[in-house]
């Protein structure tokens, strides 16, 4: 076995007993595994949370609410000090063969790159979550490529082992590289379309947090509940979650709906079909009743002449929906007669809600037609129905 600086210090107590080399080889051992426990409780226990928080005070709207991944980076930089202390120090405190001392090198110098690695994570992981918690993080993510950076992270953590283990410069692990290029870019084909894709999304800020996208040829129709390095997880209306590739958001097509939630309002666009054979002049009787009507009082006399009552419908329809509470008043509203059909005359009214909310502009889009439908037959007007089979008595 190699001597120690400690066990010579505590031979001189052991030399009377029969196996005192030994004695205090073993002592020596415990002494320094005890004293790398002491490390690790105080710096994990005593000295870390102090900082952590002492952070959280200067800054507690950004430092406090990341509570559970500070503590996960105390923990890995804990271990951290512990291992750096361990290959500092185990030649002047542990005991043991030439191969044992090695072995303790080499597993120390793996165990700290590993945890290295570990702690960058950590470290990149509380960066992001810092960044999340500004203003501008919801409109720019940058979940993509935070796990590129974890990825590299580890990548080079793993060349860096091996280059230990082998007893080789990491020069040399990477001249291997190029052998298996095509395989590595195979078995990461996704990861990197993945992240030339994420570079894409957050530059040109197609996607957010929350979006509602629509995206037929996955069936995606909801909103945006993760935007990672590989996938998009679009939670839809009907409360399934849809995984999309991230690259498939810059190959294919979608619709987002993110400008419309944004804009002054939702437009609504259907159409009333008219029965063709109610489509008539109006007679003294209606035209008398109508003009009493506030909202044609202001309409032209030549109207009145020769207009039809399809005419005078589409001049009221109008009047009704840009004096209405709930229509947008930034937005064009007006009511126009579309192509005849087979199924009849489509009157389509186009205006926009209000309130771009999903509930609201469905209600307002039914109340809408409901009372434009219940003033028809004030105009001698019917709506289209087709008959398909015959009513019995």
């Amino acid at each position: 076995m190699m001597s120690t600086s400690l066990q010579a210090a505590l031979q001189p107590w052991f030399d009377s007993f029969p196996q005192g080399e030994l004695i205090s080889a073993l002592i020596s051992n415990g002494v320094g595994v005890v004293l790398l426990m002491v490390l690790y409780g105080f710096t994990r226990r005593l000295m870390l949370p102090s900082i952590q928080s002492l952070m959280t005070r200067l800054s507690p709207s950004r430092i406090g609410h990341l509570s559970g991944q500070l503590n996960k980076a105390n923990r890995r930089l804990a271990m951290l000090i512990t291992i750096v202390a361990f290959l500092a120090s185990f030649e002047q405190i542990l005991v043991l063969p030439d191969w044992g001392m090695e072995l303790c090198r080499t597993g120390g110098q793996v165990f700290l790159v590993i945890m290295s690695g570990f702690l960058m994570s950590s470290i990149i992981g509380l960066a992001h979550g810092i960044y999340n918690q500004f203003s501008f993080a919801k409109e720019v993510p940058i979940q993509g490529i935070v796990q590129v950076a974890k990825l590299v992270t580890f990548i080079v953590c793993l060349i860096l082992v091996v280059s230990i283990i082998l007893d080789k410069s990491p020069t040399y692990i990477l001249s291997g590289f190029g052998a298996i290029a095509a395989v590595t870019l195979l078995v990461f084909k996704d990861t990197i379309l993945g992240f030339v894709a994420s570079i894409q999304i957050a530059a040109n800020r197609l996607v957010t947090m929350g979006d509602w996208i629509q995206m037929d040829t996955y069936g995606a129709n909801g909103e945006v509940i993760d935007l990672g390095l590989n996938t998009v997880r679009v939670r839809n209306w009907d409360n399934t979650v849809t995984t999309i590739p991230t690259y498939a958001l810059i190959a294919g097509s979608f619709k987002n709906w993110r400008a419309m939630q944004e804009s002054a309002g939702r437009r609504i666009t259907r159409a009333l079909y008219l029965d063709l054979h109610s489509v008539t002049q109006l007679t003294a009787e209606q035209t008398t009743d109508l003009k009493q009507e506030p909202l044609l009082k202001e309409m032209e006399a030549s109207l009145w002449q020769d207009g039809t009552n399809v005419a005078i419908f589409r001049r009221y329809a109008e009047a009704y929906i840009n004096q209405h509470p709930d229509v947008s008043k930034d937005c064009l509203a007006m009511v126009r007669e579309l192509q005849t059909l087979n199924h009849g005359l489509p009157i389509e009214i186009y205006c926009f809600s209000r309130n771009t909310s999903w509930v609201f502009y469905e209600h307002l889009q039914a109340d809408l037609y409901d009372y434009l439908l219940a003033q028809l037959p004030r105009f001698g007007l019917r709506p289209y129905q087709s008959i398909t089979g015959i009513m019995q008595p």
